[in-house]
């Protein structure tokens, strides 16, 4: 099994960090987001993958051939003009066999393995109250009847989530093909949903997979309840000398604490130093440093400095904040 990845946005929502890190090597649960991604496809059986880069691209890929042994092609999205346009771009690292697109900016929780033994393709949903902002799907009979991307009117709750299971992926590029030479474009971008409606109308089946666990990672409000639940389901730092742990709390072992309480739900990454200081429900990135502070509800970038007072902060890479 193949699985195809994009991940070329710039996460504009996830402003400063992202002006100087892609938002999938953001660190949550102590790893970056798109790490969890490929721990759970190969936890599952997959042995080949295919990322859809842009924008800081060789970060990422840096990343991934540096820390994962599993075969990836990287293509190159110059320009983002839509998911349905990454797909078909990669369309020459797949063959005719099933793939399973994933989009890099989610962590799910779900049985990957019952989602592939379908026997048509299926694509992951959640019942939402407002699913105007996603790909809705419409059904009947236990099959999608109609997929329609972003609807001012939806006439279904079932949101698309970005986990899609292609039997046939040969047809969905028959479909973005002819998408793409029409130019059938929506909200200005070459959709996916758009092409997967296509499919419907040309006989293809599709069911609905619900998931439950479905963990944003696009917003600063939902990176930090993304990294509650990651800490949630993995087992607490042990407190060492100079620290007090309230878990759960993840600290590498490449970071400093020094006469602080950490947690409950507190991230400490590689070599980040913290010092005098009490963080809950916080992501302290790589190489960070906070000192005399008392932080809650806040991410500090990559080698960032947070000094004195009690403050939510939301700080970039390589800034300094200090308070008298």
């Amino acid at each position: 099994m193949r699985a195809i990845i994009p991940v070329a946005g710039v996460g504009s929502r996830l402003r400063p960090h992202t002006y100087t890190v892609p938002k999938v090597l953001l660190n949550v649960g102590g790893k970056p987001i798109v790490g969890h991604i490929l721990d759970r496809l190969i936890e599952n059986g997959f042995d080949e993958a295919t990322i859809v880069i842009g924008y800081l691209g060789e970060k990422i890929k840096e990343y991934v051939v540096q820390n994962y042994s599993i075969r990836v092609d990287f293509v190159e999205q110059e320009e983002r003009l839509g998911l349905g346009h990454a797909i078909y771009l990669s369309r020459h690292t797949f063959s005719r066999d099933p793939i399973l697109i994933i989009l890099g900016d989610t962590i799910f929780d779900v049985d990957l393995k019952a989602l592939m033994n379908a026997d048509s393709t299926v694509l992951g949903v959640k019942e939402v109250e407002d699913p105007r902002r996603f790909g809705v799907a419409e059904t009947e009979g236990g099959f999608i009847t109609r997929l329609v991307e972003k609807p001012d009117q939806p006439k279904s709750k079932l949101a698309l989530v970005g986990i899609y299971y292609v039997r046939q992926p040969h047809i969905l590029i028959d479909c973005l093909r002819d998408e793409i030479k029409a130019n059938i474009r929506t909200r200005g971008e070459f959709q996916l949903t758009d092409a997967l409606q296509m499919m419907i109308e040309r006989g293809e089946r599709m069911r609905t997979f619900g998931i439950e666990g479905w963990y944003d990672c696009g917003k600063p409000e939902t990176l930090l309840e993304t990294n509650r639940h990651l800490l949630d389901r993995q087992p607490s730092a042990a407190g060492r000398p100079d620290e007090v742990i309230q878990p759960p709390v993840f600290v590498s072992k490449k970071a400093i604490v020094k006469n602080s309480v950490l947690g409950p739900y507190a991230t400490i990454a590689d070599d980040a130093v913290v010092e005098n200081a009490i963080i809950r429900n916080s992501i302290v990135s790589e190489g960070a440093r906070v000192t005399d502070a008392l932080l809650e509800d806040s991410i500090v970038g990559n080698n960032a400095m947070v000094r004195g007072a009690y403050k939510r902060v939301n700080i970039g890479d390589s800034s300094e904040l200090e308070f008298d």
